[in-house]
C-alpha cells in the first residue's frame, strides 16, 4: 500500500521532502493517541494494544490446528464413555499438565481454546445438564465477542476520527500561511504544502493503516470464536450422548469450508489416536 502510494507521487514527479512536515505529525499523530488515551477507561488501553498485536501477527487456526482439537476432543471423549465422566478430572483441572493436552500444543496457542474447553468438560464433570452447559458457552462466546468489539470498535472510531484531525492539521497550517502572504509565491507554495500533507496524512492514517489493521483484528476474532464454536459443538454432542466420533464430527460441522478437513481425513486422524 505505502508502495504504490508512493510509486505514484514519485511518477507524478513529487518531491519526497515535501511531504516530510514535523509539526503535522505531531498533531495528526499527537491527537490520535490522546484521542485514544482519553477514550480508553479502565483496561481499555490493554484489550486496544492487544488487538493491535493480534492485527500484526496472524493467528487464524488452519486446518491442521483443527484437526488437532477434534483429535484432542475424541480423545478425551473416548476417556470419558471408557472410564466415566469423573476420569475427565485430571485433565481439566490442570490441562497445562495433562498428558492429553500436552498432545495438541497448537489448542493453547489460540487465546481463550484451551481454557474455554477445559472449563466446558469441567462443567461435565461437576453434573451439569447438556441444555445448561449449552447456555453457559453461549454466554461466554458473547461475552468474549463483546469484549473484543470494545477494542476493534474504539480503533474503528479513532481511525474515523483522523480525516477530522487532518483539516484540524490542515487549517493551522493555512493559518501559518496567512502570516506570510509577503513571502516570495515560492515559499507560500511550500507553505500551502505543508498544510494539505495534513490533510493527506490523516487520511492515509485512516483508511490505509488504523481501519486495515482494526478489520485485520476483526477478522481474526471471527474465526477464533468459530474455533470456540467447534469446542462447544462437540463438547454438546458428547454432553447428550452421541459416541465420540459423531460428536467431534458435529464440530467438524462448524468449521468455515477453507479450513475444514474432510470426513475421510477426519477419520484417518482419529484412527491414529491412541
Amino acid at each position: 500500500m505505502f508502495a504504490a502510494i508512493a510509486g505514484g507521487f514519485a511518477m507524478a514527479g513529487g518531491a519526497f521532502p515535501v511531504l516530510i512536515q514535523p509539526s503535522e505529525f505531531v498533531v495528526i499523530i499527537g491527537a490520535a493517541i490522546g484521542t485514544l488515551i482519553t477514550s480508553s477507561p479502565g483496561k481499555m488501553k490493554k484489550r486496544v494494544a492487544a488487538a493491535f498485536k493480534s492485527a500484526l501477527k496472524e493467528n487464524i487456526p488452519s486446518q491442521k490446528d483443527y484437526l488437532d482439537l477434534l483429535k484432542c476432543q475424541y480423545e478425551l471423549f473416548m476417556l470419558a464413555r471408557r472410564q466415566g465422566v469423573l476420569a475427565l478430572e485430571a485433565h481439566v483441572n490442570e490441562p497445562a499438565k495433562s498428558d492429553i493436552f500436552k498432545k495438541y500444543p497448537s489448542i493453547a496457542k489460540h487465546h481463550h481454546a484451551r481454557t474455554f474447553l477445559a472449563e466446558a468438560l469441567q462443567q461435565l464433570v461437576n453434573g451439569i445438564s447438556p441444555d445448561d452447559l449449552e447456555q453457559l458457552l453461549e454466554a461466554e462466546m458473547d461475552t468474549l465477542k463483546a469484549e473484543g468489539h470494545l477494542a476493534t470498535g474504539l480503533v474503528k472510531n479513532i481511525g474515523d476520527s483522523l480525516p477530522g484531525i487532518g483539516i484540524v492539521a490542515a487549517v493551522l497550517g493555512i493559518i501559518v500561511t496567512m502570516g506570510h502572504m509577503d513571502a516570495p509565491p515560492a515559499v507560500i507554495g511550500m507553505h500551502v504544502a505543508a498544510a494539505l500533507v495534513g490533510t493527506f496524512l490523516g487520511i492515509l492514517l485512516c483508511y490505509g493503516v488504523l481501519q486495515p489493521l482494526a478489520n485485520n483484528a476483526e477478522t481474526q476474532e471471527t474465526h477464533l470464536l468459530r474455533y470456540l464454536l467447534v469446542i462447544k459443538s462437540a463438547v454438546i454432542a458428547s454432553a447428550r450422548g452421541v459416541a465420540p466420533p459423531t460428536a467431534v464430527e458435529f464440530g467438524r460441522k462448524m468449521i468455515f469450508s477453507d479450513e475444514r478437513p474432510s470426513f475421510s481425513e477426519l477419520d484417518k486422524a482419529l484412527q491414529g489416536v491412541g
